[in-house]
């Protein structure tokens, strides 16, 4: 049972109104699944609502010997993470600054948060309505194990689960990586039952006034309340996930000054790096603070001659944690493992330790495939493809080899190789275990190359995340001189590689090989720069990856390897500190522009929406809908509903097909009858969808035109349906945004 904390309540006056800011148009079908995921660019933020309550205040190669002791291996462990050789002090001290980053970036997002929402004023059924799309998806099992009678019901309500894809009983945790969910809810039974049991408040409740002849609504605060629990965890890991960067910046670059310049370059460029402050609930959020401690581990794997077990170890886990929380972690791997072996060709690291790194994945996807029940994706993912050809490449050097050929054309060769092999490995396991579900990233990838279109396709490039990197990003680097500053390392980086290859050439063996062991480490992050630049401007919401990585990048700035001929002439800090100056001339108007986004949430008509389904229709009443909206109705409404917004599986895509086909021109008695299959009850029609584009080609009927140009140039069935829903619907409840029909069976 899960126990309530003592609660506290009291009538308020209510307070001056914040700004409310405008409300944005309800999402269609171009942007819905843009709403979700991955990129840095915010979800659009809802309208702002009322006045409150007033409250209180603010709140080796071989593996060499290991230290003797539990003691010695933390502190050999702590001095490599660090980069340090200059005793303890200068190990804690930099612990202390790590800290401190991790508290300030804390404190930043926590605060953006509650600014744009005014979250600790909301209202329970509020707060699960502010967490639209996926991230509605995603709580409500964190919701459905924390109201469950004990935790391991909960576990097996959401791994035998009805609701989500009426009538199919499906394992929630083996689709959607809910892992997080899971354990946070664990966390929070324990942390509420310690508490109870001592007798500590966990959480205190007010009476806050809403005005506007709105009921007054009862709103908790405390990490009693689940929400909140929820989302202060989310900001705590992210919070730490800066003290990462700090300890990485200063690893890489070799100074405290250069994890200074990544935090700081993170804070500047912080709208392009994240959205964990408007969008907590995304996977991203679970997931890459530990892409941030795998890269850390691969530098340092990189940079050491001496390759000990527990590094592998510590790789092993960091990448499952990685993979368990986030689908798209195998896409982001296989762009790291790609670059490690294009290291490995042009000769910075050696064959032992590439299949060293290259088995520690292995372990690591088999052991998120056993983790995840046997999803098949991970096994016909492009990753685990990658993994299996570049083995077989390493065990196939000495035929590499005897070829007489020149070395670049070797390395051509052996990319080649490499690309067709892992394409084609992807394509047979795909076909002999029948796995279709990632088809569409394939497709989107074409689209953007080619004309090909497809209803699923257009659903993701229409919406603003999915098209190519706007033209103002870069233009945002420039101003922050994040890009000035990493293509000067770039360059340097650059330079050094040209040096090395003139060695090669000039078969300089040995002075050669000892430059490119002092390199590695460099010339993967020039390459894992490359990549991301990749992915980001083909997709502009994958610039999450990308910005970080080049705050990451901005640290080389104080690296004597690569401009020890400049802190010759001029002392590294007077160099760092003149270009941290420059670049909080646009960083700080940056951070002062998220300081000024005041809000508070509010969503009246789905409100309304929820309340009438929970009063006037039957617990086992089946609904179709909008993607957002349905993740709504099964989270606050807890009705079984037949399509959703995580899109990632081939079956759910022709659900929903066919669910949106009430905005296409078909005839309404076809689209009855394949809902009549489905065995929807009521239909969720938001008329917005039926007129509402994000450029041309991208409204609901346009895009239906593409997939059924048979009926093109009709009347959209939605705005026949939006005058009158006879005879194959009646209309039962009506607002200004939603109109529900029930569906006729005759």
């Amino acid at each position: 049972m899960v126990l309530q904390a003592r609660s506290k309540h009291r009538d308020a006056a209510p307070r001056p109104p914040r700004p409310a800011r405008s409300s944005p148009p309800p999402l269609n079908g171009a942007s819905e699944v843009a709403a979700r995921e991955l990129g840095p660019e915010r979800a659009p933020p809802s309208p702002g609502r009322r006045s409150t309550a007033s409250r209180k205040g603010p709140r080796a190669e071989t593996a060499a010997p290991a230290p003797d002791g539990l003691a010695g291996r933390l502190a050999a462990g702590l001095h490599w993470a660090l980069g340090l050789r200059r005793g303890r002090g200068r190990t804690w001290s930099t612990l202390l600054l790590a800290s401190f980053a991790a508290l300030l970036h804390w404190s930043h997002i926590t605060q953006l948060f509650e600014n744009d929402r005014h979250f600790s004023h909301l209202s329970t059924l509020e707060r699960e309505m502010a967490f639209r799309t996926e991230m509605g998806l995603y709580y409500s099992y964190f919701k459905t194990i924390v109201e469950a009678p004990s935790f391991l019901s909960g576990v097996w309500m959401i791994m035998n689960d009805r609701l989500t894809e009426y009538p199919l009983v499906i394992n929630t945790l083996k689709r959607f990586n809910l892992y997080p969910e899971v354990i946070l809810a664990s966390w929070y039974r324990i942390y509420t039952k310690i508490m109870d049991l001592i007798g500590i408040q966990t959480k205190i409740c007010w009476t806050v006034t809403r005005g506007e002849g709105l009921s007054p609504i009862e709103s908790c605060e405390g990490l009693g309340d689940p929400a909140c629990f929820y989302v202060a965890v989310i900001f705590m890991l992210n919070g730490l996930m800066m003290a990462l960067f700090f300890i990485y910046g200063t690893y890489l670059s070799g100074s405290r000054l250069g994890g200074l310049v990544t935090v700081l370059c993170f804070f500047f460029n912080h709208g392009e790096c994240t959205r964990v402050m408007w969008t907590p609930p995304l996977r991203e959020s679970f997931s890459y603070p530990f892409l941030v401690l795998q890269m850390l581990l691969v530098t340092h794997i990189l940079r050491t001659t001496q390759l000990y077990r527990g590094s592998l170890i510590a790789l092993c886990i960091s990448n499952v944690f990685f993979m368990l929380p986030w689908q798209f972690a195998q896409f982001v791997l296989l762009t790291q493992i790609a670059s490690l072996f294009a290291v490995y060709v042009v000769g910075y690291i050696d064959t032992y330790k590439l299949q060293k790194i290259i088995y520690t994945h292995m372990i690591s996807l088999v052991l998120c495939f056993v983790l995840m029940f046997g999803n098949s994706m991970l096994l016909t993912s492009y990753y685990a493809s990658s993994l299996v050809i570049i083995w077989g490449m390493l065990a196939m050097k000495p035929q590499f080899l005897k070829m007489n050929v020149s070395e670049l054309s070797l390395w051509v060769i052996q990319g080649c190789c490499w690309l067709f092999g892992t394409v084609t490995l992807k394509s047979l396991t795909s076909r002999i275990f029948g796995i279709a579900d990632d088809a569409h990233i394939g497709n989107l990838l074409t689209s953007k190359f080619f004309s090909y279109k497809d209803f699923d396709t257009l659903l993701y490039t229409c919406a603003a995340e999915f098209d190519f990197m706007e033209k103002e990003t870069p233009l945002r680097y420039t101003k922050t001189l994040l890009l000035p500053v990493v293509l000067a390392i770039v360059a340097a980086i650059g330079r050094k590689i040209i040096n090395d290859m003139r060695g090669v050439i000039a078969n300089q063996e040995t002075d050669v090989r000892k430059h490119q062991v002092d390199h590695g480490e460099l010339v993967y992050h020039a390459l894992q720069l490359f990549a991301y630049t990749a992915l980001g401007i083909l997709i502009m919401r994958l610039k999450l990856f990308l910005t970080p990585h080049m705050c990451v990048m901005a640290s080389l700035i104080c690296s004597r390897q690569l401009f020890g001929w400049l802190f010759g002439k001029v002392h590294p800090g007077a160099v760092v500190f003149a270009v941290l100056a420059a670049m909080s001339i646009q960083g700080s108007a940056n951070l002062q522009t998220q300081w000024n986004i005041v809000g508070e949430f509010s969503n009246l008509p789905q409100e309304e929406l929820i309340e009438w389904i929970r009063h006037s229709t039957k617990p086992d009443a089946v609904f179709a809908g909008a993607m957002p909206t349905m993740a709504s109705v099964k989270l606050s409404a807890l009705r079984p509903v037949v399509n959703h917004p995580h899109y990632e599986d081939a079956g759910l895509r022709a659900r929903t097909k066919i669910v949106y086909s009430m905005y296409s021109r078909k005839a309404p008695e076809d689209v009855k009858k394949e809902l009549i299959k489905l065995k929807v009850n009521y239909y969720i029609l938001e008329e917005s969808w039926c007129i509402r584009r994000s450029k041309p080609g991208c409204s609901m009927p346009e895009i239906w035109d593409v997939e059924d140009p048979d009926n093109a140039g009709k009347t959209p069935l939605c705005n026949i349906l939006v005058k009158d829903s006879k005879p194959h619907f009646t209309t039962v409840f009506q607002n200004s945004v939603y109109k529900v029909l029930e569906v006729i069976r005759q």
